[in-house]
């Protein structure tokens, strides 16, 4: 989409929001995967991408931004059309959005992250929907069926071995709190003091540690990096099990957000290579599954 067309969608948008409908300052346009996003001063703008109406719930996620802003991770929602999905929040002003390369040259970025997310499992607050990783699997499988899109090879056969994560998963659960669920780079903003977190689509009540390993794969942590978010979570060492549905999380996020990356190619998402990113991603999660250090973390997190 050009410049001058998501402009003049920001524009339409603006007008069935009260706050800024005769607002005529400057829009930047800022980054995003699947959504449209923008700058107005001190204030920013969402507007849903094409086809994500598929598999986001729009309510759901209203419920959840406005949780995580009064957990203080988020920024004020100030207004949310359940209907479209727009929604206008505070902008952070002075805040860097954060990419691998920022987490790696950011010093602490990586324990401000986490000690956000341990502000968000920690805060009490419920979120609507459950985020059940196999279900989900299975539901973006669904949708992948009625589209024109091929599955990386021997897809359905590393479902089928990520039935004993699956076991060791289920034999010691967590008790399940209120996660993020989509950690991307992109979604936190670092002021160098604080870190902020965005985009509340994919949340929903979940394992802790699931947040913790989709970031590590999201930033392209290194094993200081892994340990610096670790430390700063728990406060400590965290146990044999505990480490070990971390780095589950890792293989289980690509398996998951493989589908994802199809389901934007079939819907012509123009932001990405994403059949290069599936690809990539399952072949990340096939790599991780095969070592010997995964089955001794799958067998802590059965023996608990």
């Amino acid at each position: 989409m050009s410049d001058a067309d998501s402009l003049a969608l920001a524009r339409e948008a603006l007008r069935d929001i009260p706050l800024l409908k005769d607002y005529r300052g400057e829009i930047v346009r800022l980054g995003g995967l699947t959504n449209l996003v923008f700058a107005l001063g001190e204030y920013c703008l969402r507007i849903p991408g094409k086809g994500t109406e598929e598999y986001i719930d729009r309510s759901n996620e209203a419920v959840a931004a406005r949780e995580a802003a009064r957990a203080g991770v988020s920024p004020e929602v100030l207004h949310f059309d359940d209907r479209s999905g727009v929604m206008l929040t505070r902008f952070i002003a002075g805040a860097e959005t954060m990419s691998p390369q920022n987490f790696r040259r950011r010093s602490g970025s990586p324990a401000r992250a986490a000690k956000a997310f341990r502000k968000l499992h920690d805060s009490g607050a419920k979120f609507p929907f459950r985020f059940e990783l196999f279900s989900m699997i299975d539901d973006y499988l669904k949708i992948l069926s009625t589209k024109d899109v091929a599955l990386p090879a021997g897809y359905h056969d590393v479902v089928r071995e990520a039935e004993v994560v699956r076991a060791a998963l289920a034999a010691h659960p967590l008790p399940i709190t209120t996660c993020h669920c989509d950690p991307l780079c992109e979604n936190f903003l670092d002021t160098g003091e604080r870190m902020w977190v965005v985009d509340w689509e994919y949340s929903g009540m979940n394992d802790p540690m699931w947040d913790l390993g989709d970031l590590s794969v999201e930033g392209q942590f290194d094993a200081a990096q892994d340990e610096e978010m670790i430390q700063a979570y728990f406060g400590g060492e965290p146990t044999p099990a505990e480490r070990g549905r971390i780095v589950i999380y890792k293989a289980m996020c690509d398996l998951l957000w493989t589908l994802w990356g199809l389901i934007q190619l079939a819907n012509d998402n123009p932001v990405d290579d994403f059949r290069t990113y599936a690809d990539t991603r399952f072949g990340r999660c096939k790599a991780l599954m095969e070592t010997v250090e995964f089955g001794r973390h799958v067998a802590a997190v059965a023996k608990g």
